[in-house]
C-alpha cells in the first residue's frame, strides 16, 4: 500500500510538469488555434540556457529568474518573427512551421552546448525537511512551484487590465479591435508568457530525466494527453489533465505495462480522447448552425 502511494504521489509530482507544459500548449491555442509542437524544444533550449548560467557561476534562483525571463523574450521574438507574418497562411503550412520550429530548437541546442548528457541541479537539497520516504525534496518542490505558477497566472489573467486584455484578444479578436486592444501585440505576450512556463516545467523535470536535446520529446506527448483531457481550451483543465496523466503513467507503468512502455499511455490516452470526447473532459463543445 506504501508503494501504491508513492507512486500516486510521485505521479502528482510530475503531473505538475505535464501540467505546466499542457497550459503552455492551450495558451498557444487559444491564441491561434494551432498545437505548438516546438513548445517542448524551446522549453528544453531554456533549461540549457539555465544550465549555461549556473556553470558560468550564477547562483539557481538568478539564473532561473534569468531564464524566464529571457525565454518570455524569445516566445515574444518568435510569435513576432515566424507566426505573425502567418496569420492568414493555410493550416498545413502553419503546421509545417512548428515542425521546423522543432527541429531548429532542437539543432541549435546541440549545436551549441554537445548532445552529451548532462546533469541538472535541483533547487531543493535531498535532506530538506519536506522530504520523506514517500515524496523526494524534489517531487515536493516541483508541486508547490506548479501551484505557484498557477496562482499567479490565475491572478493575472483574471484580476489585471493585461490579463483581461490578453484574454479578450485570445477569445474574440475582432471585437477585442473594436475596442482598442492591441490583439497583435497582446498574442506577442502570450506567446511569452507560454515559453516562459515552458522554460519553467523544463527546469524542474531537467534533474529527473537530465539534460540533453532530446529531453522533452515523451514531456511533450504526456503533456498534449493532459490537454486534451482537460479540454484544448481550457487552462485550468490543463492543469487537471496533466496531474491524471502523471498519476496514470505511474500507476501504469508500475503495475500494469512496465517502464519501457509507459510512453505509449500518452499516445492511447491521446487516441481514445480524440475518438470519445474531442472538446475534453472540461473543454467546450462548438455547435455550428447550419
Amino acid at each position: 500500500m506504501q508503494e501504491f502511494i508513492h507512486q500516486v504521489l510521485a505521479g502528482l509530482a510530475t503531473g505538475g510538469i505535464y501540467g505546466c507544459v499542457a497550459l503552455a500548449l492551450v495558451m498557444i491555442y487559444q491564441a491561434t488555434h494551432h498545437i505548438n509542437f516546438a513548445q517542448g524544444e524551446m522549453a528544453m533550449f531554456s533549461t540549457f540556457l539555465a544550465w549555461m548560467f549556473i556553470d558560468c557561476g550564477i547562483p539557481y534562483w538568478g539564473a532561473f529568474a534569468l531564464t524566464v525571463l529571457l525565454s518570455f523574450v524569445i516566445g515574444a521574438v518568435v510569435e513576432f518573427v515566424v507566426i505573425r507574418p502567418l496569420h492568414n497562411a493555410p493550416v498545413l503550412s502553419i503546421v509545417v512551421v512548428f515542425i521546423g520550429l522543432l527541429v531548429i530548437f532542437q539543432s541549435m541546442a546541440g549545436w551549441i552546448f554537445g548532445y552529451t548528457i548532462k546533469p541538472f541541479p535541483s533547487p531543493f537539497p535531498i535532506d530538506a525537511w519536506y522530504g520523506s520516504r514517500l515524496m523526494s525534496a524534489h517531487e515536493v518542490g516541483t508541486i508547490f512551484v506548479a501551484l505557484v505558477m498557477v496562482a499567479l497566472l490565475f491572478t493575472f489573467f483574471r484580476f489585471t487590465p493585461l490579463g483581461l486584455a490578453m484574454r479578450a484578444a485570445a477569445q474574440n479578436p475582432a471585437s477585442s479591435r473594436l475596442v482598442g486592444i492591441r490583439v497583435g501585440r497582446m498574442l506577442m505576450l502570450g506567446w511569452g508568457l507560454a515559453a516562459a512556463i515552458g522554460a519553467v516545467a523544463g527546469m524542474m523535470v531537467a534533474p529527473v530525466v537530465f539534460l540533453d536535446p532530446s529531453m522533452m520529446s515523451g514531456v511533450l506527448l504526456y503533456a498534449f494527453a493532459g490537454a486534451l483531457i482537460g479540454g484544448i481550451d481550457n487552462p485550468v483543465g490543463a492543469i487537471i489533465g496533466g496531474l491524471f496523466v502523471g498519476v496514470l503513467e505511474n500507476i501504469l507503468g508500475a503495475y500494469v505495462v512496465g517502464s519501457e512502455l509507459k510512453l505509449v499511455v500518452a499516445l492511447v490516452v491521446i487516441i481514445a480522447v480524440l475518438i470519445v470526447r474531442p472538446s475534453g473532459l472540461l473543454g467546450k463543445k462548438i455547435v455550428t448552425r447550419v
